[in-house]
């Protein structure tokens, strides 16, 4: 392959979606094993430990892109890249399955680091070998481009996967493409490729069409469960008794506020507000969901560590809501939980009785809405209490436009790429 041509371009972009999509639980390894080193050395040892992890995944890409070459590698690699793509369209397992002591001073740091990359990475190199059809210099580079952006925006990355779909939809995509070029690649099959001639397309499309829809329909059907469960459970629940104050037997309404950070979560807490100061009996709950850590990072990270950092962060998240009802008087209660953001939604309104679930949505144009994984419309979904949905801000226009234009020019190069076979 020629370098600096349409086709070098193309598979330096697929390494870097390969590289986004999948490195994911390793940035927060890195994150995690220098929280407990003092300031002077936290950013060192996230530094050098990056430089380490590069440096030791590139080598292990480098024997990949060689191994490859034995015969009947190339098959057997493509096909697990086809599993890989539909296993990353699954939601991960929780963790807390291990208990594996933090690391407390600078090299212990580092060698968590290194050692975590590399095990943690192993899909990634199969990937970005497959990628770089041999080309050293593609996984070289690759690694260069993507390995710092994980690392150092992990947070902003991991947010907008969640909460756009379709970007990891995207990554699985170009997954499937690899595979499927890696397999027909292989040079025991080349005089049956060769024999197929235009007709390979259908083995593109096929397998794009199998992996995307069986991950589409996977995720589907637990939704469609969780709808049906929902309806079972109200037909068989019994009538909840009104909660009352024992000095004049008025009404408590308890209110529950799901907070995440966002303009349009304090514009939920706002509406809450104006409603205690016209009826002060109100009860008011605010709740956090953190997404459980996936059972690799577990490996790797102590639970202890885990715990306070998912206590930081909620706490961090929920300021400005305390702030903000702390200003007018407003008595509350704060819970922080782990686990899926709709399920624990339910389950804590359902636990601590509430009369309703206050929601803040930012206004989005249709495109938009169709891309994300919107909590908001799952709540209204599954929920078994009333949802007071509140109308925020417009998003910035960057998000309203440039994520819908984004996630098309990404198809569309894809598409491109895979049509150029």
């Amino acid at each position: 392959m020629e370098i600096f041509t349409g086709e070098f371009f193309s598979a330096l972009l697929a390494i870097v979606v390969i590289d986004l999509v999948l490195a994911g639980d390793n940035a927060i390894v890195i994150a995690l094993a220098a929280r407990n080193l003092p300031d002077h050395l936290r950013t060192k040892a996230v530094v050098w430990g990056t430089v380490g992890a590069i440096v030791v995944r590139s080598a292990m890409t480098l024997v990949v892109v060689w191994l490859l070459k034995i015969p009947g590698l190339l098959l057997a690699g493509g096909a697990l890249l086809l599993w890989i793509a539909y296993k990353l369209l699954i939601a991960p397992d929780g963790d807390e399955k291990h208990n594996v002591g933090s690391a407390t001073n600078f090299w212990a740091a580092m060698k968590t680091i290194v050692i975590a990359d590399a095990v943690m990475g192993l899909d990634n190199v199969l990937a970005v070998a497959g990628a770089a059809h041999g080309n050293f210099l593609l996984v070289v580079l690759g690694l260069l481009i993507s390995i710092p952006i994980v690392i150092w925006g992990s947070q902003l990355i991991l947010k907008y996967v969640q909460k756009y779909p379709a970007i990891v939809y995207i990554g699985s995509g170009v997954l499937v493409w690899t595979g499927v070029k890696m397999m027909t690649g292989e040079p025991l099959i080349k005089d049956y490729v060769a024999i197929a001639g235009n007709a390979i397309g259908l083995v593109y499309a096929m397998a794009m069409g199998g992996v995307l829809g069986a991950g589409f329909w996977k995720n589907h059907s637990v939704a469609r469960s969780r709808v049906a469960a929902r309806v079972v459970d109200l037909a068989a629940e019994p009538a909840r008794p009104i909660q009352a104050t024992t000095d004049n037997l008025s009404i408590t309404k308890k209110v529950l506020i799901p907070v995440d950070g966002t303009a349009s979560a304090l514009q939920a807490v706002h509406h809450v507000i104006n409603q205690f100061l016209i009826d002060p009996k109100t009860e008011v709950h605010l709740l956090h969901v953190r997404a459980p850590f996936s059972q690799h990072i577990s490996l790797f990270v102590g639970m202890r560590n885990r715990q306070s950092y998912h206590r930081e962060m909620a706490e961090k998240t929920l300021q400005s809501a305390h702030d903000l009802l702390d200003q007018h008087g407003v008595p509350h209660a704060s819970h922080i939980e782990l686990g899926d953001t709709v399920a624990v939604i339910d389950r804590v309104a359902q636990h601590l009785c509430v009369d309703r679930i206050v929601m803040g949505t930012a206004r989005k144009n249709t495109l938009t809405r169709l891309m994300e994984d919107s909590v908001t419309s799952k709540v209204l979904e599954t929920a078994r209490v009333p949802v007071e949905v509140i109308a925020g801000a417009a998003a910035p226009r960057w998000e309203r436009i440039g994520i819908p234009v984004g996630v098309s020019a990404a198809l569309a190069v894809l598409f491109m790429a895979a049509a150029d076979w």
